[in-house]
């Protein structure tokens, strides 16, 4: 028979892996997380020295069924996504906040853009219709026709005008040959909007090129438009 001390050590580790479930990002190894507390708990509640609690066995039961369903779930969702070369570079460096379903969804609506050298991905006080990321590639930031600052592969461009609406608050161009991916403004908000969870991605995911770009050279530097 088992010892009160082993089972309670068991109770220990089912809510230490339900507490572990809270620190991860990713959908399926969270849900994972959840049936392997649920086995444990499981165990737990059926050796307890008083006897079996029922009542906590089947509701335990009934949080693996439903967590075992949407694993099956991702898992075939997951299988029928696959990205380019690019779009994985891409999901791994910058979108990770993303489930790669999610990220699917994101870049059903980009397209890519291949900017000549000099020319104009933004312009000061005249309205911006898309979101931008540079690939790769440098673009100058202008702002009353003097360059304030540079910024290269990685940077949003438009960010600001996106979230706040407006017209562009400095000018961007092509210091040397860029690839862009591009959004069109409206057709992103409206996916965010349907997606709570890839909204709050996406303004994480502003929140760090912004701090990227004021730490970039030391400095404040006015990089968004």
């Amino acid at each position: 028979m088992l010892t009160f001390t082993l089972v309670d050590a068991f109770g220990h580790l089912s809510f230490a892996l339900i507490a572990a479930s809270y620190a991860v990002k990713d959908m399926f190894v969270l849900r994972a997380i959840s049936v392997a507390s649920g086995f444990v708990g499981l165990f737990y509640n059926y050796y307890l020295p008083g006897g079996p609690i029922w009542l906590a066995i089947i509701w335990v039961s009934l949080f693996m069924f439903i967590n075992g369903g949407r694993i099956v779930q991702l898992y075939s969702e997951q299988r029928g996504v696959s990205f380019s070369d690019d779009e994985k570079e891409l999901y791994e460096t910058t979108f990770q906040e993303f489930s790669p379903v999610e990220f699917m969804k994101l870049m059903r609506l980009a397209t890519w853009k291949k900017i000549p050298k000099d020319s104009f991905i933004a312009k000061e006080g005249e309205k911006f219709e898309s979101l931008k990321l540079l690939y790769n590639g440098e673009v100058k930031i202008e702002i009353d026709g003097k360059e304030v600052a540079r910024a290269r592969d990685g940077a949003m461009i438009g960010e600001i005008s996106f979230l706040q609406g407006g017209n562009a608050t400095a000018t961007v161009k092509a210091a040397q040959p860029c690839r862009c991916v591009v959004w069109p403004k409206e057709e992103l908000q409206s996916l965010l909007k349907r997606n709570p969870t890839m909204d709050i991605a996406m303004k994480h995911i502003f929140s760090m090129d912004l701090t990227r770009k004021l730490l970039g050279d030391g400095g404040p530097k006015p990089l968004h438009v």
